[in-house]
C-alpha cells in the first residue's frame, strides 16, 4: 500500500483510492487528488485489497476519511467504521469513481468528480439514518427481497439485479452461446430452466405482521425514511386484478420462512431464513454540498 503526504494546512484528510477506481478510471482518479491536495494538507493511501483498505482507515488518526471510488467501495468504508464502532465520531467523505454510483448520488453527492471533490473541501456533514442487521451487516440505501432466483449459485453480488441478467452480461453471453451451440429441435436446459417465482415469507413490522406464510409475494422492499423510520412495501402476488401493496412504517423489520436472498444497497447477501434490520437514527455522517 502505499503512502503519501502532501503540505499540512489546517484541515486534515486521509484519501484512501480503492484499486477497482485506480484500474477503472486513472484520470478520474488523477483530478480528484489534485483537487483535494489543492485545498488541504492530504495523506494519500492507494491499497491494494480490501485488507490494506481496511488498515488504512483503521490507521486515520484524526484525519478526515475521504474514499475515493465507487458505491461499493463507500459501503465497505462504513461498515467498517461500523464494525469498530466509529461511526458516531467521523464525518465521511467520498468522491465517486467507477461504474457503480446510482448510491451516491441518492445520498446527496454531486455528479462529476471535480465537484464531488469540492464537496469534500467545502461541505457539511449530513447525519443519516442506518439499517442494521442482526448479523451486524448493514443498509445505506435500500433493502429488496425480490422473487426466488432459478440461478440461485451464479449470482454475482453487487453486479445487478439477481431477478434478471441486466447487470450479469457474461449471463447474457452463455444463454446466447446455449442457444446457438444445440441442435435446432432440441430444447436447450438453460432455456428450459423455470422462471422467478414468488416466495413465501412472514414480514413484520415492529413486532407486528404484515403479511403472513400463507399469502405468496412478489417483493418486499424496505428503505429508510425519516427520523429513524423505514418504509416498508410488500407487493402481494397477483392473480388477475393487479393486488394492491401492502405498506408499513417502523423501526424494525424482521423477514422469515423459507430461504431467500435479499439485495441490500448493492450486495446480494444469503441464503437466510430470517433477518431483523433495525433503523439508527442519524447513525452516520457524510458530506455534501452546503445547503443542499
Amino acid at each position: 500500500m502505499a503512502e503519501v503526504a502532501t503540505s499540512a494546512t489546517s484541515e486534515q484528510l486521509l484519501v484512501v483510492v480503492d484499486p477497482v477506481a485506480r484500474r477503472s478510471d486513472g484520470e478520474s482518479v488523477r483530478i480528484a487528488k489534485d483537487v483535494l491536495g489543492a485545498g488541504a494538507g492530504m495523506k494519500l493511501c492507494l491499497p491494494d485489497g480490501p485488507e490494506e483498505f481496511a488498515r488504512a482507515l483503521a490507521r486515520r488518526g484524526s484525519r478526515r476519511p475521504v474514499v475515493v471510488g465507487d458505491d461499493r467501495a463507500l459501503i465497505r468504508a462504513v461498515a467498517l467504521l461500523h464494525r469498530h464502532r466509529e461511526l458516531a465520531g467521523c464525518a465521511l467523505s467520498v468522491v465517486p469513481v467507477g461504474a457503480a454510483q446510482s448510491l451516491a448520488r441518492s445520498l446527496g453527492v454531486p455528479a462529476g468528480t471535480v465537484a464531488a471533490a469540492r464537496a469534500v473541501l467545502d461541505g457539511v456533514e449530513r447525519r443519516m439514518d442506518l439499517m442494521v442487521d442482526d448479523s451486524d451487516g448493514v443498509v445505506l440505501g435500500a433493502l429488496r427481497i425480490p422473487p426466488l432466483s432459478p440461478f440461485p449459485a451464479a449470482e454475482d453480488p453487487g453486479t445487478g439485479d439477481p431477478e434478471d441478467a441486466t447487470g450479469r452480461p457474461w449471463l447474457r453471453t452463455c444463454q446466447y452461446l446455449v442457444r446457438t451451440l444445440v441442435p435446432a429441435g432440441r430444447p436447450s436446459r438453460l432455456a428450459a430452466a423455470p422462471e422467478p417465482g414468488p416466495s413465501r415469507l412472514r414480514v413484520e413490522v415492529d413486532g407486528e405482521t404484515l403479511v403472513d406464510l400463507n399469502q405468496p409475494v412478489e417483493a418486499v422492499s424496505v428503505s429508510p425514511g425519516a427520523a429513524g423510520i423505514a418504509s416498508v412495501e410488500v407487493r402481494p402476488l397477483s392473480v388477475g386484478a393487479e393486488a394492491s401493496p401492502l405498506l408499513a412504517r417502523g423501526r424494525t423489520v424482521t423477514v422469515s420462512g423459507a430461504h431467500f436472498r435479499y439485495r441490500a444497497d448493492t450486495v446480494v447477501s444469503g441464503p437466510v431464513r430470517t433477518r431483523t434490520w433495525v433503523v439508527r437514527e442519524g447513525a452516520w455522517g457524510l458530506t455534501v454540498p452546503a445547503g443542499q
